[in-house]
């Protein structure tokens, strides 16, 4: 299927580890230039070096999305620099799991308040392309009740209320927003590649209760993101797509 990306100009915030790397790569193989964000400097080159000479391009620029008005600058001048924006990509996350004051304010200024600076600094951009997109990426954790409930849980719970909200806003003014809400993904210097040492009792009871005897892949969360940016896409609004391998069992309405 052709998902109609060559030439969109895409942000994606954390583009160079995981999830947020394999959403890079997927969108620059359609052809699409990308840029997006990451905090550390050699991995931002690495990543650049690595997808060099394929269907579309990618660039990185060192920035942390907590920093509000860093984030909002780079939104303007990554639209001056790719001639406008058509879809924009939510991917950071403070990861802070353990229920401490500190961890709620990560997980407040870092997973809520950067995926809604984002798409207000975007918006304007959005409204002027032909296919105006804005993917957030929660979490099963704000799906439903579980070991990460608390700080990061709940911020990912509330990035779908807003998320779904600015749908239904945005509907009539010609721009789609959607939520990805990966199961647990396993990945190379990741979360739960950390846990399979450090924490193993954690790690083995997580992947026992996925029914397909694994955890997800990177690649494979970032295929539903680039389709749900995709003009393929176009009737899309308002969904919480879960890539979790029968994960969770509860029925979404």
């Amino acid at each position: 299927m052709d998902l109609q990306l060559t030439g969109s100009r895409v942000l994606v915030t954390g583009g160079t580890r995981g999830i947020g790397r394999a959403i890079v790569e997927t969108f620059v193989d359609e052809g699409a230039v990308v840029e997006f964000c990451a905090r550390n400097a050699a991995e931002i080159e690495a990543t650049e070096k690595a997808l060099a000479g394929r269907a579309g391009r990618a660039t990185g620029v060192q920035l942390d999305v907590a920093d509000g008005p860093a984030l909002t600058g780079w939104v303007a001048a990554a639209a001056d620099r790719m001639g406008g924006i058509d879809a924009v990509v939510a991917n950071v996350s403070a990861l802070a799991v353990p229920d401490t004051e500190e961890n709620w304010k990560a997980s407040f200024d870092v997973d809520l308040m950067h995926t809604v600076r984002l798409a207000q600094a975007a918006l304007p951009h959005l409204e002027a392309s032909s296919n105006g997109s804005i993917v957030a990426i929660s979490s099963v954790s704000g799906r439903e009740a579980d070991f990460a409930s608390g700080p990061y849980g709940t911020m990912k719970t509330a990035i779908v209320g807003y998320i779904s909200g600015l749908a239904f806003q945005l509907a009539g003014r010609g721009v789609r927003a959607n939520v990805v809400s990966p199961g647990n993904t396993y990945f190379d210097d990741g979360f739960w590649q950390g846990a399979e040492k450090g924490m193993p009792d954690l790690f083995s009871m997580a992947l026992g209760l996925n029914p397909t005897g694994r955890m997800g892949r990177p690649e494979e969360m970032a295929r539903a993101v680039v389709f749900l940016s995709s003009p393929v896409s176009s009737f899309t609004t308002g969904t919480n797509l879960v890539v979790d391998g029968a994960l969770t069992r509860g029925i979404q309405l």
